[in-house]
């Protein structure tokens, strides 16, 4: 089956999540339903609609939130302003727990997407206890040599975009960290420095996904477009805030502790973030999880085949 109806939330709130930062969440689908919080991607994406419909409503009481800087979320990441050191993978996973407590959710279900199943990953291993299955897809783990790949090996493949992404950076910025060179061009107090560098960002993303130039209505939005390549490359230029290790992975090398959490992954055969083998590894070194592959889809958890598969787990762990 494809999605399920359109749906709107019963409640929703701001949660008060300290260093002046205030979450939006809402619930949807049945308030006595199995617990499942989603996880946007990004990061900086926000929550969609859309994805309230990959669980039975009558089933699931399902969860969304836009992390810290995103969204409905305040202050927002397109404002110079935004203090940017206070939004950090710890960060938002102590947001998450603050936020289970709050509706008094023993345990439930992660779904995180892209940049959400590195988050949901690194939350279940951290907080076993409160994750009782996830469900990932576009699957990344946030480790140095993706960022590497999706920031500069992605240029063989993709020459004339490559040359204008690090075309815009000061030649001596071209050779170390991509992504924490254009941060620095977004963080400058020359607001023309940083909606240049944003847009260059964002034309280099669009590149890769792949898809046609500016085609992507999302990075037209000059707001959506700041806060969006601010918080990537805040990111992305600083090791997903995930320690020391990371070089190597740490989400990766952490993939044992989830041994007692089953997972499902769902994943196109034409990501591009596949070139790594990441998602193949993570498998392998999770006991209890299952990998399962969609044919002719890349890093898109709308695409044909990649629906049914996300529906379908939520179904099977919707009976457990």
């Amino acid at each position: 089956m494809g999605l399920y109806p359109e749906i709107e939330p019963y409640d929703h709130g701001m949660l008060d999540v300290g260093d002046g930062n205030r979450v939006y969440w809402e619930t949807c689908g049945n308030p006595r339903g199995k617990p499942a919080v989603v996880l946007h991607g990004g990061p900086g994406s926000g929550c969609s609609p859309r994805s309230r419909r990959y669980f039975d409503p009558a089933v699931y009481r399902i969860v969304l939130l836009d992390q810290r800087g995103c969204g409905r979320s305040t202050p927002h990441a397109s404002a110079y302003d935004t203090d940017m050191s206070v939004n950090t993978t710890a960060h938002l996973i102590a947001d998450l727990e603050l936020l289970r407590r709050e509706l008094g959710i023993e345990r439930w279900l992660v779904w995180g997407a892209s940049w959400g199943s590195v988050l949901g990953l690194r939350y279940a291993q951290t907080h076993p206890g409160a994750v009782s299955e996830l469900v990932l897809t576009c699957v990344a783990t946030g480790s140095d040599p993706e960022v590497a790949l999706l920031t500069r090996g992605l240029g063989k493949l993709f020459p004339e975009a490559f040359e204008q992404f690090v075309g815009e950076l000061p030649t001596d910025e071209r050779d170390g960290n991509l992504a924490a060179a254009y941060n620095r061009l977004i963080e400058s107090p020359d607001r023309a420095v940083r909606e240049r560098a944003a847009r260059a960002w964002t034309d280099w993303e669009t590149a890769i996904i792949p898809a046609p130039p500016r085609s992507e209505k999302r990075y037209e939005d000059p707001e959506f477009r700041m806060g969006f390549a601010r918080t990537v490359t805040h990111y992305w230029g600083n090791d997903h805030f995930l320690g020391e290790g990371n070089e190597e992975g740490v989400v990766l090398r952490d993939a044992p502790l989830l041994k007692d959490i089953p997972g499902t992954l769902v994943q196109g055969s034409l990501d591009l973030g596949n070139l790594l083998g990441v998602v193949w590894r993570l498998q392998h070194a999770w006991p209890g999880s299952e990998l399962v592959m969609v044919d002719e889809a890349g890093h898109n958890m709308g695409a044909p085949g990649v629906v049914e598969a996300l529906v379908a787990a939520t179904d099977k762990y919707a009976r457990r």
